[in-house]
């Protein structure tokens, strides 16, 4: 299926700030105090800020390459929100470090990561990550706007405003480095095989650092505690077959993001969250944003 950048695409910067709101955030945030969730939510905060950055340098390369004005609108906006998202998840790490979780040392390990993969490999396959992951986040992301149960398992109500509105972002934004990467050339044999490998980093990653930030918690070590949480994050919505398929969509040739419509689910929650009455219209640091919408 072909598509052009979408002319109708809003990818509005949102100053906004979540600090107080996850002040008295407790320990194990999660539902029910479950230890698994808490953890993996954490893990995934971690990499976000360097992640974002990495993001914005891959797109930002190719910005004065682009002849369409509605994209390079859109890249505008996607640079704002991504930065947003970087230092709202840097204030979330740091008081997540002050509750015992190794936030700041995944930020760490995150950084060095990508740093190295931009010194190694040419801009082209960075961009091919950054579409490869952005496909993973607004996946995530429309998982959490579009199923109560994986809301009510964020728990604390912070940590679900602050994942609301960064899925809203995502899910706004999914098709921008996408459509950049294929605006500048990009191949589809390095887009799918740069998704197989950035599935499987990302699936082994997040793995990896939750078994360590678990193995610093007295509670894993409480009898039949890790057990029984980890059987129930498996039957969660987030590690679900049909979560599976949509992240393997990505593997066919001409994939587009767009191909899954979103429209009235972002139109629905950019309303419920920042419309008149809007439930985060009070967390917003100014009324007016860089980028386009605004």
């Amino acid at each position: 299926m072909d598509h052009g950048s979408d002319p109708d695409r809003r990818v509005t910067t949102r100053r906004i700030s979540f600090e107080a709101s996850l002040a008295a955030l407790p320990r194990h945030f999660a539902a029910d105090g479950d230890l698994v969730t808490s953890h993996v939510i954490a893990a995934l905060s971690s990499v976000f800020p360097d992640g974002e950055d990495f993001f914005v340098r891959s797109v930002r390369h190719y910005r004065d390459r682009l002849d369409d004005p509605v994209l390079s609108r859109q890249v505008a906006g996607f640079i704002g929100q991504e930065s947003m998202h970087g230092r709202e998840h840097r204030a979330l790490n740091a008081r997540l470090a002050e509750l015992g979780y190794p936030t700041l040392q995944g930020e760490r390990l995150t950084r060095w990561g990508l740093a190295l993969r931009s010194r190694l490999l040419p801009p082209i396959s960075n961009l091919a990550a950054t579409a490869a992951l952005e496909h993973v986040t607004a996946t995530l992301a429309e998982l959490l706007l579009s199923d109560p149960e994986a809301r009510r398992l964020c728990g604390h109500q912070g940590i679900t405003d602050l994942f609301l509105w960064h899925a809203l972002e995502e899910s706004e934004h999914k098709a921008v480095a996408f459509d950049v990467y294929r605006a500048v050339g990009g191949g589809e044999r390095l887009r799918i095989l740069t998704m197989r490998l950035m599935t499987l980093a990302f699936v082994v990653g997040t793995a990896l650092q939750v078994a360590a930030s678990l193995l610093l918690d007295p509670a894993t070590y409480r009898r039949g505690n890790l057990r029984a949480s980890l059987r129930r994050f498996l039957a969660s919505p987030f590690v679900q077959p049909a979560v599976r398929a949509r992240l393997r969509a990505y593997n066919r040739r001409g994939f587009h993001p767009d191909d899954v419509d979103a429209s009235a689910l972002t139109a629905r929650w950019r309303d419920e969250l920042f419309g008149d009455g809007g439930t985060l219209r009070d967390l917003l640091v100014t009324a007016s944003g860089r980028g386009e919408g605004t």
